[in-house]
């Protein structure tokens, strides 16, 4: 996928949820893996033109694990002049040491999330976009049709009042396999995740059972996830 159409699937959605506004300060949560990376870039390309004006800033949760580096992402906000912040905490020692989670992601995400907000909120950011994809909707409507027992899946955009923040997730019409394809074209800055649970949760049971869905039944994917767009999801808003 090249920089164009990845933009034009951001901008569209973008434009479909009115997820920038006039004058947004808008925080990239960057993990180091390609979906933020990407994310960083089609919305890069867009401040150029989009015709209203928005601010970007970068932020990056070092959770302590041992090899993380951050210095390939540095370098390629240097080069696109977009302010990153790198907070450092210790929440892998916590998780994996101190309380030897069996368990550990929901935890994990919950401290991530609220390091994170606290640094969006200091850097003066009214929004934060995250990295979701097309992908990721799809399997997390599964999890929770199986786990919670409802219809559910991420909104595009969501205010949280306790933070006075919105919530936007720009790629939700860009599919996993773009994204990675996206990644291999331009030679993205891509830091492995050194957690020593990836790939062993329900997210990648759920991504596997998809997969398979979809090699079984072809264009599935596709079909549930135009169920959660027109499903009226308590939450959702609604297509400008």
């Amino acid at each position: 996928m090249k920089l164009q159409q990845l933009m034009s699937y951001a901008r569209r959605a973008i434009d479909d949820y009115g997820m920038i506004e006039d004058k947004d300060k808008i925080a990239v949560g960057i993990s180091g893996g390609k979906d933020s990376l990407t994310l960083l870039y089609a919305l890069h390309g867009l401040k150029r033109f989009y015709p209203h004006p928005f601010e970007l800033e970068a932020i990056t949760v070092d959770l302590g694990h041992p090899g993380f580096d951050v210095e390939p992402i540095r370098e390629l906000c240097n080069q696109m002049q977009i302010p990153y912040t790198v907070v450092k905490t210790d929440i892998a020692q916590i998780i994996f040491e101190e309380r030897k989670e069996s368990n550990p992601c929901s935890l994990c995400a919950k401290m991530r999330k609220g390091a994170l907000n606290e640094a969006i909120k200091q850097t003066g950011c009214n929004k934060v976009a995250y990295a979701h994809h097309k992908d990721d909707i799809v399997e997390t409507m599964l999890l929770s049709l199986i786990f919670e027992g409802r219809f559910h899946s991420f909104s595009p955009k969501t205010y949280l009042d306790r933070m006075d923040l919105t919530v936007i997730r720009p790629l939700m019409y860009v599919g996993e396999a773009d994204i990675k394809g996206f990644m291999n074209k331009y030679h993205l800055p891509v830091v492995k995740s050194p957690c020593p649970a990836d790939g062993y949760t329900k997210r990648e049971y759920a991504k596997n059972l998809v997969r398979q869905l979809n090699l079984e039944h072809p264009g599935a994917k596709e079909r549930m996830f135009a169920a959660i767009v027109n499903g009226n999801i308590k939450g959702w808003p609604e297509k400008q």
